[in-house]
């Protein structure tokens, strides 16, 4: 889809001149040629095009602007035509002449001419071809002739193709990822805008701007170092430049893990110990003993040297064990596990205080097994982690709501099943030596395959293996491998290996890992992991086999594959367990299990495909080759690969297509005739005729493929599966598209030029277009065939996210506003990476091309080129990036051996042609290359045959012209930490040098170099827009040896064809930066333009001339000549030598007499001699100048050296360092704006309100927040308060910055003087002190292979301290005129002098935390050590031990003189009893910067001023004093104390208490406060005002020299510093720790109730119970106490009146206990610990001869604990359960509490359950009261308790049975008995009756 508008003339203009248009569509301006010296009628007859990606809208706009041209003046606006496109979206087409008009509205005589077309991609706005433009000028015509049929294609025109040229301007996109050099239309240039000489200078748009009044939006395009280049034409594509691998390269790692409690633990009376496992290394903490809810705060540090891939495939697992010891491994209670990457990719790479859920791996119905508190960080080198700020842990006890678990996975995670299907494998390598083979075929007779693969598939920490397939290239497993694991899993990746099974060790054949996140989505629509039914391919080493394979490291995944080694057919699926149902496995093992096989056409169908290569130059082919013929070699898959390709298979199969055997024919060159006659049996030609190279030049050979360029072509089967590649490639266009867009905003921002917010909505409107454009094409493959069920789930979730995509760009596009862009260009970065995610596919389909150079057969170098990128389609935007176009592709060396130094150079560099797609669909395989070419085909026969070399018959030539000025900041190459550079300029296959400069980083050359009969073949207009890239590479000449390689750059030259005028607006060009990379690493700029001129007819003299060499010094060499190089001003610098510090030796000898040079473009000034270094090390004059002709324009201005120098005796010089100030845009001097001294109308500050709170007797604020009722003393306020107070506002203020409220609010709860505690260094806060004095590193040595620039402090030999100031002269007399203006001073007035000076200075040394283990038991014994100059404080014998977070609160005062002492060093050391002790980490400060700087950093200044107290005021001048010297030292009014509270300095007014108490507590008239309130605002002050240095702590990293980078801890601290000449300053402050206070804490166990019955009976089997209660405070080993025995309860009642005495030391602010004791009986000193205070107490069954029976547990926190029940029948189970929700108390404020609490315990299902309550009463006392009224334990005295009243049951053991059997029967049976006994009377009188009844009738009847 395209529109076309025809420009033909503009008439009725008025009076004669040069005319220019422009044409604007969708906000893209084309701009068209110069019509010269026109009078009424322009004739332009120009043609504009733009490609468009939606359809044409009715109510969209053209615009069509005309001015008159000036070369020196702005353009003049003539008139402005604007049409609505209804009609053209109708029709199509439409023809019109209509009148402008003017800035006014009204219309105006001119007229213009225009034809405009539309094509919309369906063909329904009326038809018509290209040719129909018939006026078209002939030097036109191949402009329709590319295909650019979209904005997403590869070329896009919306940004990349500067829209400042017309269509002649076309060609010349810039390279990006190459950071390809700014390649300026004359749009961007604001560059230019200094010259008023040459005419491109200002930029047209801002030409429009000051016209019309405002510029077009959207437009402001930069080709920038970044932007992604792009080519009008297609023919080219982009290479890339970063060149050495960057993954595979171990770096190093420290994974930090402090455990700090576990809770909730399942199990009774357990001794659990946490096992920390990183990877293969096991640490764990101490065992606690008897509790569920152990406290452990142990520190455990992991390093490692390990690549990222292997680093963040590492599993960290936390596991509880129980009753672990030397003997026996202990039982596993639950585990917990989660990769390195998982915490890497949280924000700061940590997890801070969160709750790990354990779960047993052994029983999977079970549940949570408790949980572990633990903070994970992973640092990388280079990382800072912000640790948040240690104080108490109120927040954390919310266990639900800080689980140990990302963003977005539910906290409930569910068991499921991982299914990984192994289904078979083809295409494997030999992988034994075909001699064993040949043995094995004489012995036995029969050929085998050499491997015998098996799969081996690990997740999260587990593997699990298939069978073994002996014997087999082509091996049938259909097995899968099922691992059962949490859902979803916090595990990234499965790695799935093929390996080789052997006797003596198995080896990888190939790895390949899934990401699982990839290949599932968590939506509310999305899905579960599933992928497959797929082939995955896998790469790795070269093919043939070797014993030891060097390469063996990208087998196993590390690194990139440089061979194709098998490819694997897998399917992964998971189903979430339903862990109730009864027939679920329990346990967590890998289970291996046989699945039915697949069919042949699930995977796709099988489809031929046909790949076609053509070299078209092959140059810089490294001369360490030697000169042996060389070819190219291309393979995909193993098609192509003729040395080691393709492994027969011994068991010959009948021959199917598909079963990827193939024929291996000889090279079609030596095949007969009728071989090739019909298409059908198309052999493939996979590698180049073998060539011998040319030599270029001392370190290049180039082959000669001249006029002749040979060709590849392979055929191949795969199934086709290009849905997936199409999806991607639609993707990465849209994507590359944004990630160029972004790059030109950024470049916008940086270059601080205007409207970058235009551009930003300019690029999201693009953004979504593309993903409108993408939901449509994608729509019409939702219901193919043939698909898995990732591929339809993975369509549905792009189309949701593209389409999301882009209604959010949509609105973020309404958004942008100039302020807002800098956080809405990080929304669309996130775009970005989002787009970057969805494109990448999970599942493959056809294998990865390689290029390989051959020499000799043996293979030297590779570049992988990814399928998709060359495959075609119909459909232009699903098309590659590269099909059919021509690319530079670099070669490099395979595997480890492409590291470092010879990764850096290229082995060659190829300009290559690749089309790969269906053979049925191979017709335009040709079509992209460049034209003018005939095909040679292999045989005469063969039509169908593609051609085996092209012959190019067309052939232009090309003068180039390469205009290098200058680099800057290139690497230092010698070891005198300089280099003596040289630059070589590579153009096809010529190449030249400039002149090597010596010493210098930054070197000018100011050269002109020119390739005179430069061939290219090819059309001439195509050459125009897609020249070849220039390559310039830079090299350290060396006096012996070869030169040394230090970087390099790719440009692309602007072109002018023969009849093309050479001048404005595109010549001459414009120099532009070019960034030049060594390996991955950024190694400096290079400032140079590049034009590319064809030789005409008439030969080189119709060329624009070249001036000869102007300086007869330099002899031959050209200069760059006038209309490039920049155009020069006048400019002054004034340098401030101040001193230099820190100098090393050099050789050996000390520096002794230094000087400092310095020197800018050729001028420059040295200081004068420091006569002896080692007595002052300052200078003596102060300030120089110099001037100097530099570039209007600051992005061109030259470095600045600074050169420091020894003067030895004889006249000798040594240079010591050098450092090169790379831009002097810090440094330019811009004139104080008068105006601002107004706008102070007077403002009113109070501090009142806080003062006024002070003075109220204070609530203090609790730890944990609860309000202490009564009023806190003054006296117990110490500094600890102040600092816990201001660490708490730190907290809130890191909080309500999150919620973004003011932090003014936060201090108002604070009612506790607060002092600023700054979570870094305070050079961070203000800007390294530099507000005047700059500090320079001096660098010597060699510059570090590495990429990282980590490495460079090792190359610091000292430092100088001065500064710059830069200005055009003449400066303006208003300055030199002020008063007391020094004139030797210059710009740098009321600057103190640089005498020594005696300083005390007094450091603080608060704390330390997180330090790196030093000792074997992962803790340390830290002290202090501080240095300053020769002045050494060791604080050994205070050493604390065995702590890793140690409180030293100390303070240590030293007397320094600067300058000679201005470096303070902290370290800390770990104390050893043997050898020496080893640094932990230093931190170093540099005073000096710190004493002189504005910001008054020598004392703190407070918030409020107090003579006595907590909160005294540290400094020996007062506030008031201070004020008045800086308002002298500012030169401002004031300050005037106003009665009634006011101050006013500089018409500004402040407002104060004016009263303070002294200590006896009288009241006295102060000005302090008002004085204070002003310092406090300082930063208000007009002109001079900054934010003076508030009293503080500030947290410092502590670093160690070993480890570069990593931070080994960090340290709270603060240093003041006192001028002796001043009055001395009061004592230091007491920051000594606080002393823990000691308290009794008195537990009476009254009664328990409801005990739950143990024990049998032995008679009755009655139940009852032997109670006792146990209870302890810090430990049951350290005070565990017991009751007596209650025996025989037999109603779980128990009475004991017994008392717990628990003496303790606790310390109130921290609300921990502290305990002191030896850690094992080995130990040599006392280790103190600090837990938090809890209680426990537990009801026990005693037993006499086995173990006693645990019934159950309560744990009480001394601080929070749910109030006592009044009555047994009121205490249950929710007092425990609903402990969040029910009211707490403290006993250390109620002091005195009784209640009755359960005790609980679990069932076998985890159930909690109530096993009995206890009525206890807790007593709080001091120690001072617990002497006055001492108690005694148990029931002893004094005070003692009563014998509880127990019932006779409870009688001694042994006459128990008796008695109890008495009371039992009694008891219990007693109705049973009366009832029984009442029956038996019954019975027995009825049985007398009837016996004596017959006696007594016989008496009766007889009548006796």
């Amino acid at each position: 889809m395209s529109i076309v508008v025809h420009l033909k003339t503009v008439a009725h203009l008025r009076g004669k001149g040069d005319r220019i248009a422009k044409v604007t569509f969708r906000g893209l301006p084309l701009y068209s040629r110069v019509a010269e010296n026109c009078g009424e009628e322009a004739h332009f007859n120009e043609t504009f095009r733009w490609p468009i990606a939606s359809r044409l809208d009715h109510n969209e706009m053209l615009e069509i602007q005309v001015y008159n041209y000036s070369k020196v003046f702005t353009n003049r606006l003539v008139g402005t035509f604007c049409m609505v496109l209804q009609k053209v979206a109708e029709e199509g087409h439409l023809e019109l002449t209509d009148t402008l008009i003017d800035d006014n509205n009204m219309s105006i005589k001119t007229s213009v001419t225009i034809d405009i077309r539309y094509q919309p991609m369906d063909g329904t706005g009326g038809m018509w071809s290209d040719g129909e433009f018939l006026d078209v000028p002939d030097d036109r015509d191949g402009m329709f002739a590319f295909e650019t049929d979209s904005l997403l294609s590869g070329q896009s025109h919306g940004s990349g193709t500067s829209p400042g040229r017309s269509l002649q301007g076309a060609g010349r996109g810039v390279f990006s990822a190459m950071k390809l050099g700014k390649a300026k239309s004359l749009k961007d240039d604001h560059k230019r805008g200094d010259d008023p000489a040459i005419l491109e200078m200002e930029d047209l748009d801002k030409k429009a701007m000051r016209l019309a009044g405002m510029l077009e939006p959207d437009t402001i395009s930069l080709a920038s170092v970044t932007a992604v280049t792009t080519n009008v034409s297609n023919k080219r594509s982009k290479p890339d430049i970063k060149m050495e691998p960057s993954s595979g390269r171990p770096v190093d790692y420290q994974i930090s893990i402090t455990v700090i409690e576990a809770r909730q633990l399942i199990g009774l009376n357990m001794d659990p110990v946490v096992c920390v496992e990183v990877g293969d290394d096991k640490k764990y903490t101490s065992m606690k003993e008897s509790t569920n809810c152990p406290y452990y705060n142990e520190y455990f540090v992991f390093d490692f040297h390990v690549p990222p891939d292997v680093m963040f495939d590492k599993i960290i697992k936390l596991s509880v064990i129980h009753s672990k010891n030397l003997l026996r491994s202990g039982t596993l209670v639950g585990t917990f596990k989660m990769d390195v990457g998982t915490v890497y990719s949280q924000p700061e790479h940590q997890f801070y205080h969160k709750w790990a859920i354990l779960s047993d791996p052994d029983d999977i119905t079970a549940g949570c097994k408790g949980y572990v508190k633990c903070d994970i960080a992973v640092v990388g080198k280079g990382d800072n982690i912000k640790t948040p700020h240690k104080a108490n842990e109120t927040d954390e006890d919310d266990i639900e709501g800080n689980l140990l678990l990302p963003e977005g996975i539910p906290a409930e995670r569910q068991w499921a099943r991982f299914y990984v299907k192994i289904h078979r494998a083809e295409g494997l390598p030999k992988m034994n030596t075909s001699i064993m083979a040949n043995v094995k075929k004489a012995f036995i007779g029969e050929n085998r395959d050499l491997v015998d693969p098996y799969v081996q598939v690990q997740f999260s920490g587990q593997k699990g293996k298939t069978s073994v397939q002996k014997s087999s290239y082509e091996p049938i497993w259909n097995e899968q491998v099922i691992f059962t694991e949490l859902f979803p899993p916090l595990c990234k990746r499965i790695k799935v290996q093929i390996r080789d099974s052997d006797k003596v060790n198995d080896v990888a054949i190939g790895t390949h890992f899934i990401d699982l996140r990839k290949i599932s989505n968590d939506g509310d629509k999305g899905f579960l992991p599933t992928l497959g039914p797929a082939w995955v391919n896998m790469y790795g080493s070269t093919r043939q086999y070797t014993l030891m394979d060097e390469h063996q490291d990208l087998n196993d995944g590390l690194g990139e594959g440089v061979s194709f080694r098998a490819r694997l057919l897998i399917s992964v699926a998971v189903e979430i367990l339903d862990t109730t149902s009864p027939e679920t496995i329990c346990s967590t093992d890998v289970q291996v299990e046989p699945v039915s096989n697949i069919s042949e056409s699930a995977t796709g169908k099988m489809e031929e495909f046909f790949l076609f290569g053509s070299f078209l130059e092959a140059t810089m082919i490294d001369r360490k080759i030697g000169d042996k013929p060389i070819s190219f070699e291309i393979t995909i898959g193993n098609y192509g690969n003729h040395i080691d390709g393709v492994s027969k298979s011994s068991v010959k199969k009948k021959k199917k297509e598909g079963e990827n055997q193939e024929e291996e024919n000889e090279l079609i060159q030596n095949s007969s005739e009728d071989e090739a006659d019909e298409d059908a049996d198309l052999t493939s030609v996979s590698s180049t005729p073998p060539m011998k190279p040319f030599i270029t030049d001392r370190n290049y050979f180039h082959l000669p493929y001249f006029e002749k360029k040979p060709c590849v072509y392979i055929k191949s089967w795969w199934q086709d599966q290009r849905r997936r590649l199409y999806n991607s490639n639609m993707m990465d266009k849209i994507a590359d598209k944004l990630e160029e867009g972004l790059n030109d905003v950024q470049e916008v921002i940086k270059t601080e030029k205007a409207f970058p917010e235009r551009r930003l909505r300019g690029v999201l409107e693009e953004l979504s277009i593309g993903c409108s454009r993408y939901v449509t094409l994608a729509n019409k493959d939702v219901n193919l065939a043939g698909r898995t069920k990732l591929d339809r789930e993975r369509l549905k979730s792009c189309m949701r996210e593209m389409d999301s995509m882009g209604q959010q760009a949509k609105q973020i596009r309404t958004q942008v506003k100039k302020n807002t862009v800098k956080e809405k260009l990080k929304l669309a970065q996130n775009f970005l990476q989002r787009l970057r995610f969805l494109a990448d596919e999970p599942q493959h389909s056809i294998p990865d091309v390689f290029i390989w150079m051959m020499s000799n057969n043996k293979r030297i170098a590779y570049a992988r080129i990814p399928s998709k990128d060359i495959l075609y389609s119909v459909v232009d935007e699903e098309t590659g990036k590269d099909c059919g176009k021509v690319k530079a592709v670099f070669l490099k060396l395979p595997g480890k051996k492409g590291f470092g130094p010879a990764g850096w150079t290229v082995q060659a560099k190829l300009e290559l042609y690749l089309w790969l797609g269906l053979n049925k669909s191979r017709k335009d395989f040709l079509h992209g290359l460049p034209n003018g070419f005939e095909e040679i085909r292999a045989t005469k026969t063969g039509h169908g045959l593609p051609p085996v070399t092209l012959v190019y018959d067309m052939k232009q030539v090309f003068q180039l012209r390469a205009h290098m000025y200058q680099a800057r900041s290139l690497f230092a190459a010698d070891s005198s930490g300089l280099s003596d550079p040289f630059a070589r300029v590579f153009f096809s296959s010529q190449s030249q040098v400039t002149e090597v400069l010596n010493e210098t980083l930054c070197p000018t050359w100011d050269q002109l170099l020119v390739f005179d009969d430069v061939e290219l073949f090819g059309e001439a207009t195509e050459l125009r827009d897609d020249p070849p890239i220039i390559v310039v590479e830079f090299y350290d000449q060396d006096t012996v040896g070869k030169a040394e390689f230090i970087g390099r750059t790719f440009a692309k030259p602007i072109i002018k064809m023969r009849d093309e005028p050479y001048g404005p607006p595109r010549f001459p060009p414009q120099l532009e930066y070019y960034q030049i990379y060594r390996g991955n690493s950024i190694a400096g700029e290079l400032l140079a333009a590049f034009e590319l001129l064809q030789v005409g007819q008439g030969g080189r003299a119709d060329l624009p001339p070249l001036e000869g060499p102007t300086d007869s010094e330099r002899g031959p060499i050209l200069p760059v000549p006038l209309g490039i190089r920049p155009v020069l001003s006048r400019y002054r610098i004034e340098v401030l030598f101040w001193g230099l510090r820190d100098l090393k030796r050099i050789n050996l000898a000390q520096v002794d007499r230094p000087r400092v040079d310095i020197e800018c473009a050729g001028r420059g000034v040295q200081s004068a001699l420091i006569q002896n270094y080692k007595k002052n090390p300052n200078f003596s004059t102060l300030v120089k100048w110099f001037e100097v002709d530099l570039p209007e324009n600051e992005l061109l201005h030259p470095p600045l050296n600074i050169r420091v120098v020894d003067c030895r005796a004889f006249g000798r010089y040594i240079l010591v360092g050098s450092h090169a100030v790379s831009t002097l845009r810090h440094f330019i001097y811009s004139p104080p704006d008068k105006s601002c001294n107004n706008w102070a109308t007077a403002g009113t500050f109070s501090l009142k309100d806080l003062y006024d709170k002070e003075k109220k007797k204070k609530k203090k604020k609790k730890k944990g927040g609860v309000e202490e009722e009564e009023e806190t003393d003054e006296r117990v306020l110490d500094w600890w308060s102040k600092y816990f107070a201001s660490i708490e506002t730190l907290k809130e203020n890191l909080r309500s910055q999150e919620a973004a409220q003011a932090e003014a609010e936060e201090r108002e709860d604070l009612e506790i003087a607060a002092e600023a505690v700054y979570n870094k260094e305070l050079e961070s806060e203000y800007g390294n002190f530099e507000d005047w004095l700059h500090t320079f590193n001096l660098y010597r040595g060699k510059a570090g292979d590495d990429d990282e620039h980590a490495l460079d402090d090792d190359r610091i030999v000292g430092r100088y301290k001065g500064s710059l100031c830069m200005y055009k002269v003449p400066l303006s007399q208003e300055i030199t005129r002020e008063a007391g203006y020094d004139p030797n001073m210059g710009m740098f007035q009321s600057i103190p002098h640089n005498d020594p000076i005696h300083v005390l200075v007094r450091v603080y040394v608060v704390r330390a935390t997180d330090l790196h283990p030093a000792d074997i038991n992962g803790k340390a014994d830290p002290y202090v050590v501080i240095k300053l100059g020769k002045s050494e404080v060791k604080d050994k014998e205070n050493y604390i031990s065995k702590q890793l977070n140690p409180v030293f609160g100390k303070s240590f005062d030293i007397e320094a003189t600067f300058p000679m002492e201005s470096m303070l060093t902290v370290s800390v050391y770990d104390w050893d009893l043997v050898g020496t002790d080893d640094l932990i980490g230093e931190t170093k400060i540099d005073l000096e910067n710190r004493f002189y700087s504005k910001f008054r950093a020598t004392c703190g200044i407070a918030s409020n001023y107090s003579m006595h107290g907590y909160n005294i005021w540290r400094d020996p001048m007062k506030p008031s004093q201070i004020l008045a010297k800086l308002c002298k030292e500012g030169k401002i009014d004031g300050p005037h104390y106003g009665p009634g509270g006011k101050v006013k300095v500089a018409n500004r007014i402040f407002t104060g208490p004016t009263e303070i108490e002294d200590e006896n507590g009288l009241k006295k008239q102060t000005e302090e406060h008002l004085a204070l309130s002003v310092l406090n605002h300082w930063e208000e002050i007009p002109r001079v005002g900054c934010k003076l240095v508030p009293e503080h702590v500030e947290t410092r990293p502590l670093l160690n020299p070993d480890k570069p980078g990593i931070e080994q801890g960090r340290l709270e601290m603060w240093v003041d510093m006192f001028p002796m000449d001043m009055p001395a300053p009061g004592p230091a402050i007491d920051i000594s720790p606080r002393k823990p206070k000691r308290y009794e804490l008195r537990v009476i166990i009254w009664n328990t109730d409801e005990v739950i019955l143990e024990d049998d009976d032995y008679f009755t089997g009655e139940k009852s119970s032997d109670i006792f209660v146990r209870g302890w405070l810090k430990g049951q080993q350290e005070d565990k106490q017991d009751t007596d025995v209650h025996y025989h309860s037999l109603t779980g009642e128990g009475n004991f009146n017994w008392r717990f005495v628990f003496p303790f030391d606790y310390l109130v602010a921290e609300e921990k206990i502290v305990i002191s004791k030896k850690e094992s009986m080995f130990s040599w000193d006392e280790t103190e610990y600090k837990i938090p205070p809890r209680l426990t107490m537990q009801v026990w069954d005693a037993d006499h001869f086995s173990a006693d029976d645990f019934l159950g547990a309560i744990e009480l926190d001394l601080n929070r604990f749910p109030r006592g029940a009044k009555t047994a029948k009121q205490c249950n189970l929710d007092m425990i359960r609903n402990e969040q929700e029910l009211p707490t108390i403290s006993i250390f404020k109620q002091k005195r509490v009784k209640g009755w609490w359960p005790f609980v315990a679990r069932d076998e299902n985890d159930e909690m359950e109530l096993t009995g309550k206890v009525e206890a009463e807790l007593h709080l006392v001091t120690a001072e009261e617990a002497e006055k009224s001492p108690v005694g334990l148990g029931r002893n005295e004094p005070d003692p308790l009563e014998k509880p009243n127990r019932p006779d049951t409870s009688l001694m053991w042994f006459l128990g049975p008796l008695k109890s059997l008495r009371y039992f029967i009694w008891h219990n049976y007693r109705w049973l008995i009366l009832k029984a006994l009442g029956l038996i009377l019954l019975l027995l009188m009825l049985g007398l009756f009837l016996y004596s009844i017959p006696g007594y009738l016989v008496k009766k009847i007889l009548g006796a």
